[in-house]
């Protein structure tokens, strides 16, 4: 009996806030995010996040889904996306690796973030990928290896330029220094 009583007790914790957090994303949404309640069902939402300008995913709009466990706050939400999106943190399930959608001692999350945090969290993932901890491995190596072949373009027209003018990029003169 005691039991059953926790766990009404948490249920009703759990509705509460979650109905507190709704409007706030209603009310009070973070720019580019928005969520909502899937029919009846309080511990299933759909979010939709907006591409960022200047990021692949400009003008893109991504849905997701957002299933809250019955543990939540103490247990973060499940979320994946259901648009296909091409990112070296989200898979072709649209699982999303990110540190708050995990729990200590690998994750971070903790009971007094939010369903708006980790949205604005995944928003920010979308415009920055986290190449140190990648769910595909394949895009994360191609666009390292874009980057790379940038830096070095910008690298080897420096140089040019910097021969052009007869100058040294490292900024050391071409004669050795005498020590005194």
């Amino acid at each position: 009996m005691y039991s059953l009583d926790i766990f009404v007790s948490r249920r009703m914790q759990r509705t509460s806030r979650l109905k507190r957090e709704l409007h706030l994303l209603t009310t009070e949404p973070p720019p580019g995010i928005t969520c909502w309640q899937n029919e009846s069902h309080i511990d299933y939402l759909q979010a939709q996040i907006l591409g960022s300008a200047d990021t692949p995913y400009e003008k893109g709009v991504f849905d997701l889904e957002v299933v809250v466990p019955v543990r939540y706050p103490f247990e973060p939400p499940k979320m994946r996306f259901l648009t296909p999106i091409y990112h070296p943190n989200i898979d072709s399930s649209g699982r999303i690796c990110l540190d708050v959608l995990r729990l200590p001692p690998k994750g971070a999350w903790r009971p007094s973030l939010n369903i708006a945090t980790l949205l604005t969290s995944i928003q920010m993932l979308m415009n920055e990928p986290n190449p140190d901890d990648p769910l595909m491995a394949d895009i994360t190596s191609k666009t390292l290896d874009e980057e790379n072949q940038s830096e070095a373009n910008l690298l080897k027209d420096s140089n040019t330029s910097q021969k052009r003018k007869g100058g040294d990029i490292s900024g050391c003169s071409k004669k050795p220094r005498s020590e005194t």
